[in-house]
């Protein structure tokens, strides 16, 4: 049977990914319950909000099932106190080289939301796209890029501040565990104005993407800033992004100005997942008959247009911004979006078949 003291010792193994060394020089191990063959190891994170919580559970439990005698490991998680991340911050301090960001992020895809205009539901989709795909058990993040029109965080009700650590800033989860980055969790009040010009806001999207602790992710969805600007242009050239999903409302005026978001996008050379029209129709309460209220569906035709799929058709729900107004979007429950990600699942899944077959 393991001892305390031999558990202790293997997890000098494991070190902490953003500080670089172990979590037993770091002060991480709580304490070690030995019963039987079965093992509690307690460690205390810089922050409960720890995007690279898995990975160091997982080493954990890794290190400690090595020894003989050992049947089942348990990791519980506690946060450091002021004294504690002291040193730890210390420890990292004391490092010839300091850590980045990009050391301990892991993105297997950076998809990007895009539209032509503002006003179509653009965050309303990048929100709910993310919630559908964390309640199918993948790992994503929102990297909230309209600066000077942050709508992310008042979706999910968030409030908190995003805290520090050595390697950089670490985004701030929901409930269903989304990683947030937003100006609007960064600025003194959610409605306080940023009056910023287009050099600050494409610098403070390079700084999301590199100054932040993501960990790892399934997705990053990036919600662009409407239009073909500074914004949009330095997220192509700057993050590798894999592809972009484009939205939109069944209006000409609307279909106009994404034909613009599609030339750009070819001529960036990033290719487009698929077209979403929402608010494509209302379903009346009293009768079940369908209104298409901005005019008749133009989701096929933009579709061609930009030699993508098309992904969904949303129709207008007024219990969106009830969820929406409330912070609870993640509560919100709609088929045609659950099939939007199913969607966008199987168009992803072609993209990456057809790079490999190229």
């Amino acid at each position: 049977m393991a001892t305390v003291a031999e558990i202790r010792e293997a997890l000098r193994g494991v070190k902490d990914p953003e500080i670089g060394r172990s979590v037993v020089d770091l002060g991480m191990v709580r304490d070690v319950e030995v019963v039987g063959g079965r093992v509690t190891v307690t460690l205390a994170l810089t922050t409960m909000a720890c995007p690279l919580q898995g990975r160091i559970g997982a080493e954990t439990k890794e290190a400690v099932q090595r020894l003989p005698g050992v049947a089942e490991v348990s990791v519980r998680f506690a946060a450091m106190s002021e004294a504690e991340r002291a040193r730890a911050f210390g420890a990292a301090e004391k490092r010839q080289e300091k850590p980045t960001a990009a050391q301990f992020n892991h993105i297997a895809e950076v998809v990007a939301v895009m539209s032509g205009k503002g006003g179509v539901g653009k965050s309303l989709v990048t929100a709910l796209l993310a919630v559908s795909l964390a309640k199918d058990g993948k790992q994503v993040g929102i990297l909230d890029a309209d600066i000077t029109g942050p709508s992310v965080p008042k979706m999910f009700g968030l409030q908190a501040r995003p805290e520090g650590s050595p390697a950089g800033l670490l985004p701030v989860p929901t409930r269903l565990g989304i990683r947030v980055m937003s100006i609007n969790l960064l600025v003194e009040r959610e409605d306080e104005a940023v009056i910023w010009r287009g050099p600050l806001v494409a610098g403070a999207v390079k700084q999301f993407w590199e100054e932040v602790v993501w960990g790892d992710l399934d997705y990053l969805l990036v919600d662009l800033p409407p239009g073909t600007s500074d914004v949009p242009l330095t997220v192509m050239q700057s993050l590798p992004v894999a592809g972009l999903v484009i939205v939109s409302t069944p209006q000409d005026l609307a279909g106009m100005v994404v034909r613009k978001a599609v030339r750009m996008a070819n001529q960036m050379n990033v290719p487009i997942l698929g077209v979403v029209e929402n608010m494509s129709y209302f379903t009346c309460p009293d009768t079940g008959k369908r209104h298409e209220v901005f005019g008749p569906t133009r989701g096929e035709e933009l579709a061609a247009a930009a030699g993508a799929p098309l992904l969904g058709q949303l129709p207008i729900d007024p219990e969106v911004s009830r969820f929406c107004d409330a912070g609870r979007i993640e509560d919100y429950e709609s088929d045609a979006y659950r099939e939007l990600a199913r969607a966008f699942a199987r168009a992803n899944g072609a993209k990456v078949k057809a790079g490999t077959a190229r």
